[in-house]
């Protein structure tokens, strides 16, 4: 898993890829663009929810500081921090 700690700034935007269904979780670097792999199924939001999770840790804040700005439902997803 990356460092992301520069992105921890309040109102920091940052657009990320979800891959869900994949053989294990990561959050990866790729050509200057974000990419979360988690292992879970997309349904009912337990991706999203897993990406969240992951995000947070790799940037070294709470969840509650994430907030999902677009792509509730698509693999592109915006995120803002609190």
């Amino acid at each position: 898993m990356i460092d992301l700690r520069h992105l921890a700034a309040p109102g920091t935007l940052f657009a990320v890829r979800v891959t869900p269904k994949a053989s294990r979780n990561d959050v990866t670097l790729r050509d200057g663009k974000i990419r979360v792999q988690v292992s879970t199924v997309p349904e009912d939001g337990k991706a999203t929810a897993e990406v969240v999770r992951l995000l947070a840790k790799a940037i070294g804040i709470p969840k509650s500081r994430l907030t999902l700005v677009r792509g509730e439902t698509s693999r592109d997803k915006t995120f803002r921090v609190e």
